[in-house]
């Protein structure tokens, strides 16, 4: 009872329960408040001992630190007291390593709550030894102040100053998973060099948690280091104060795995779980993006914008607000950047593997009906980052360039393979009154050679050799009509009519004009581009079927 000029504070020990037991009801997170204590207390080792029992139950952790210690009077005014602001009394670094303090809110001690129902904590500073225990059950069923057992007071040592703190009558009953649980204290923290962090597992293997680990089952593909000049400009307000890496997988990351998105630290330690910083996280980008950003500065605003269990800030808050928009910048940026990796990467992949070079086969794709834009927006589409993985991308591409070779135009012609070997190194360079003309000159002599002609001059021979009365190439030849039977006369004189006129049609169409003086202002005008050498070769084609099928008259 109270009397006069006497204020008394209780509380209600549900209190603890909610802040302790809720909040801190799996492993990573309460460790990774007693990891931050020792971190604080200047420790540069900190070893996590798991212990089970023969059948695999989780028996007791310990947590062992050289840390500088706690005093009798550090103990009771300090970590006896809940949400003691440690900052009130000055934001300094740590004597030792500089280390500016990741507690602030004095409540990451009912951490220990959260997984255990008994806590004994031993103690070393300057030579003096103190122990006490917390006994969950005594706590709870106090009434507003609670005295922890205590069994040593001051007691003298030689041991170097340190804490260790063990749980025993764990609430864990599932055997401990020592790698998930090192994987999971990688990603909270950042390590500094002068800090190490390490678990040994109930079988006295000894786990190495470091900043590496992050990463470890991660295959990365990119990586983009965030920092002064790199995506944060000079003349920024954040020019010093923020800086990071987000890297890329290879393929999609598993949402199972922890690391979809970035996640922010301040002072070496999470307080924001990993996201996007976008108002849209459905673009594929995402799927493959992971990282860390530290924003330190955070901790200096007068306003405590980091909630309680570390896993978010208040968006709300002004400063922040800027923060969120700079930081979707800085994922926009490298979004388009990973786009241009990605697209190049599985072009040179393409390249290597199926001898396809893509930038150099659209040049030769020609604008006509817009042949050159579609082909394009094809391969757009499927270089982009939705397409589909790298095996089954090359072998589309494979496909699509045998439907769509390079000289498409030429390709689907249908040449004739005389007509083909010929005139093809002449065209690929643009050349395409000399490929006709080589053409036509293979014809020429083709035609002399198995009609075994005399005539010198084309015009005359190609009159003299597809003539209808005189004939000396049928071109008709060993073909019947369908009951056996021969062609008629008719259809014999037409065929020989055609392929005489057609001969002399295109001799005089297209070699004549070649003695003229004009030859190279020619071979430059659009009086012969490439359509007309094309539509040149393919009646060259025809007239060589027609010439390969025919008989020659005794």
């Amino acid at each position: 009872m109270t009397t006069m000029h006497e204020l008394e504070l209780t509380f209600d020990p549900r209190t603890i329960e909610h802040l302790g037991l809720k909040m801190y009801s799996t492993l990573p997170p309460a460790l990774a408040e007693i990891i931050s204590n020792s971190y604080d207390a200047d420790a540069s080792k900190v070893n996590i001992i798991l212990i089970e029992n023969s059948n695999a139950v989780p028996q007791e952790i310990q947590v062992i630190d050289n840390g500088e210690g706690l005093s009798y009077e550090d103990i009771n005014q300090k970590f006896l007291v809940i949400g003691r602001n440690r900052r009130e009394a000055g934001d300094k670094p740590s004597a030792k390593f500089k280390r500016l303090p990741t507690g602030k809110k004095g409540l990451g001690k009912l951490a220990l709550f959260g997984l255990s129902h008994s806590i004994t904590i031993t103690t070393t500073k300057d030579g003096l030894t103190n122990e006490f225990i917390l006994d969950w059950d005594n706590l709870m069923s106090s009434k507003g102040a609670y005295k922890p057992k205590i069994t040593k007071i001051e007691e003298k040592t030689d041991n170097a100053n340190g804490t260790t703190i063990t749980l025993k009558k764990l609430r864990r009953t599932s055997p401990f998973d020592p790698d998930a649980l090192a994987n999971s204290l990688s990603r909270i923290f950042i390590f500094p060099d002068n800090f190490k962090l390490t678990i040994k597992t109930p079988s006295g293997d000894i786990i190495a948690i470091d900043n590496k680990r992050k990463y470890k089952m991660f295959d990365e593909e990119f990586k983009w280091e965030i920092g002064k000049g790199k995506f944060v400009p000079s003349g920024s307000e954040y020019e010093d104060k923020i800086y990071g890496e987000l890297l890329t997988a290879e393929k999609p990351l598993k949402p199972q795995s922890g690391l979809m998105g970035i996640t922010l630290f301040s002072r070496g330690k999470l307080v924001n779980a990993p996201e996007f910083f976008s108002d849209s996280a459905s673009s594929h980008f995402y799927q493959y993006l992971t990282g860390w950003i530290s924003v330190d500065f955070i901790d200096d605003l007068d306003e405590d914008v980091i909630s309680t269990n570390r896993q978010s800030i208040d968006w709300e808050n002004a400063e922040m607000v800027k923060l969120r928009k700079f930081l979707s910048g800085i994922v926009s940026q490298v979004g388009k950047d990973w786009r241009k990796k990605r697209k190049d990467k599985k072009t040179n992949n393409l390249q290597e593997t199926t001898k396809i070079d893509i930038e150099a086969w659209i040049e030769t794709m020609p604008s006509f009906r817009e042949i050159k834009k579609n082909v394009q927006q094809i391969v757009d589409i499927i270089t982009s980052e939705e397409a589909l993985e790298t095996s089954v991308f090359n072998s589309l591409i494979e496909c699509f360039h045998n439907v769509v070779p390079e000289y498409p135009l030429y390709h689907w012609r249908y040449l004739h393979d005389i007509v083909k070997k010929i005139t093809e190194p002449y065209y690929k360079k643009k050349d395409y009154y000399q490929a006709f003309e080589e053409a036509m000159k293979k014809y020429v002599s083709e035609v002399r050679d198995k009609s075994a002609s005399d005539i010198s001059e084309a015009f005359n021979m190609f009159y003299n050799v597809f003539s209808e009365k005189n004939t000396v190439l049928s071109i008709i030849g060993d073909y019947k009509k369908s009951d056996g039977k021969d062609f008629g006369e008719d259809t014999k004189n037409n065929l020989q009519k055609g392929q005489q006129c057609l001969s002399l049609g295109v001799c005089a169409a297209g070699r004549n004009p070649l003695a003229h003086e004009e030859h190279e202002e020619l071979k430059k005008s659009d009086l012969f581009s490439e359509k007309d050498c094309l539509d040149l070769l393919s009646l060259l084609s025809h007239l060589f079927k027609r010439l390969e099928n025919s008989k020659k008259v005794k």
